[in-house]
């Protein structure tokens, strides 16, 4: 039986002038389950990277099995006995189950594979995590549930005696979660110390027995499962009381949505909540969507006014990134209707959305918005271009004009219009793509943000919170959000849709809409009623 310890002491990483970990420590002791929380930008991703050989840590150490490391290469992560399982899988789909198990480590007889062996290991392995299919099973043709168990079989060949799941459930359906946590168990009989990731306190609740929680990088919490309350967990996270009337770390009481000071916060500061223009009378809807259905969601009905900014809030895999795409037509919906003003609108492509006044701004903007070898100019007035154009051929004046004017509403930093995209930080890539819908010569009605902020430093931030609002308040444009960072909710929502099982739960705005409601509200709805 494997008894390796894991033991992280002091690490410290930076990012230019942030610093993602300070002085973090963690210890998981052989045979033990140890839950990691934290919400977006706490650092887990970073120490799941550290730990894996990704990034260098600047400072600290790291040891397993009482070997001490100051710094891991992928290389020697893998040979210390450190599997990490990441929420996306490294499985290849066309290969089969015992080809992925021996990716890169083939065994070879006479100069050729031998199949017939690595199909054995392979059923032994599988077996350890009682998982269903065959080693000869085509990876592509499985379950989800099944294909993460594959990439555990594949840790376990190596010989991993400390296992890493990164919110292993965030893509399984209910009997998927429920045999994903037999087999922790199973592991953790077997020995094997394991870090579990995961934002489902009711999942630490059942598995973990001990749990940390991050915040802005630091260990924040500390203590043994079963000592704790969910309540007591919820607060952990937030940073905040459960009620507004009792001081939490720091002195802080619970965040409410009051009016920001007049004078701008600083850098460092937390973001505020803005104050909305006042209006005499309600503003008309401009989205409306009405038993929208669609792959994995539905369903789900809501209205966004003219100038209004709504939040959705859900854990991963609770629908807001499906129901944004379908209002972009990157989805296709399969009931339901969409109705952008007085119009109806069917947007089965996302040429179909852009024609009637819907943008959206992808979560992973360098996947799926940004180009980065292209300069920030065409960049950010891609769609622009033709507008400008005169008898088809390009106005270069007229959008040297325009982006400049745009790099002074954003605040881009550097405002070097043929400098290539790829090499702005993220907070300026962000500004890019956003810029490209928001510029004098392009107008939407309807502007969508998955995760607006996602990676992004907090200066950025604030410059992204303001143009959004100045975006709602002087062009009355209606902007839905999704964000799994209930700080975020709190900064730039009027009001907040609650999204789970693809489906909307339940609204808060106003004196409710605080992060400690949020968080109660996805973890525990006994709870949020009881805060509320």
């Amino acid at each position: 039986m494997t008894t390796t310890d894991l033991r992280i002491s002091g690490l410290t990483k930076s990012f230019g002038g942030v610093r993602a970990l300070d002085g973090v420590d963690l210890t998981v002791p052989a045979g033990q389950v140890h839950a990691l929380l934290g919400h977006n930008g706490a650092g887990k991703s970073t120490l799941i990277k550290c730990l894996g050989g990704a990034y260098p840590p600047d400072a600290g150490t790291i040891e397993v099995g009482g070997t001490s490391y100051t710094r891991l290469t992928p290389r020697e992560s893998i040979a210390s006995g450190v599997a990490i399982i990441f929420q996306t899988l490294s499985v290849v789909d066309a290969l089969t189950v015992a080809e992925n198990v021996f990716l890169g480590q083939e065994w070879t007889r006479h100069g050729r594979i031998d199949r017939r062996a690595q199909e054995e290991v392979t059923a032994g392995l599988l077996e350890r995590v009682a998982a269903t299919c065959s080693p000869r099973d085509r990876v592509g043709d499985l379950p989800m549930g099944q294909r993460q168990l594959v990439e555990i079989a594949k840790a376990l060949s190596r010989s991993a005696a400390v296992l890493v799941l990164d919110e292993p459930t965030a893509a399984l359906s209910g009997a998927e979660t429920d045999a994903l946590a037999r087999r922790v168990e199973d592991l953790r009989t077997q020995g094997l110390a394991i870090v579990y990731v995961t934002h489902l306190l009711g999942e630490v609740e059942r598995l973990a027995d001990e749990v940390t929680v991050l915040r802005d990088g630091r260990v924040a919490h500390h203590a043994t499962v079963s000592g704790q309350t969910r309540r007591e967990l919820v607060e952990a996270v937030a940073g905040r009381p459960a009620r507004g009337t009792a001081a939490g770390p720091g002195g802080e009481t619970a965040r409410r949505r009051q009016p920001a000071a007049a004078s701008p916060p600083s850098a460092g500061s937390p973001p505020q909540r803005r104050p909305s223009r006042p209006r005499t009378s309600p503003a008309p809807p401009r989205l409306v969507a009405e038993g929208l259905c669609g792959p994995g969601f539905g369903p789900v009905g809501f209205r966004v006014a003219e100038g209004e900014r709504v939040g959705l809030f859900g854990l991963i895999g609770s629908g807001r990134t499906r129901i944004l795409e379908t209002l972009y037509g990157r989805r296709r919906a399969t009931e339901g209707t969409i109705r952008v003003g007085d119009r109806t609108v069917t947007p089965a492509r996302p040429a179909d959305a852009l024609a009637a006044g819907i943008a959206l701004v992808p979560a992973d903007r360098r996947a799926q918005g940004l180009f980065p070898s292209m300069t920030a100019q065409d960049n950010a007035l891609l769609p622009s271009i033709r507008p400008l154009s005169r008898l088809g051929v390009r106005a270069l004046r007229a959008e040297r004009r325009v982006f400049g004017t745009l790099a002074d509403a954003v605040g881009l930093r550097p405002a070097l219009p043929r400098l290539p995209a790829g090499a702005f930080s993220g907070g300026n890539q962000q500004k890019l793509v956003l810029g490209r819908w928001i510029n004098e010569a392009r107008h939407v009605d309807v502007l969508l943000l998955d995760e607006p902020t996602q990676g992004v430093d907090i200066g950025a931030r604030q410059e992204i919170y303001r143009v959004v609002t100045a975006l709602t308040e002087e062009r009355g444009t209606a902007v839905l959000f999704a964000s799994s960072d209930p700080e975020e909710i709190v900064a730039l929502a009027d009001r907040c849709l609650l999204v789970a099982g693809g489906r909307i739960t339940g609204e808060l705005r106003g004196a409710e809409l605080t992060e400690q409601a949020l968080l109660s509200a996805v973890h525990d709805p006994q709870t949020a009623e009881g805060a509320a």
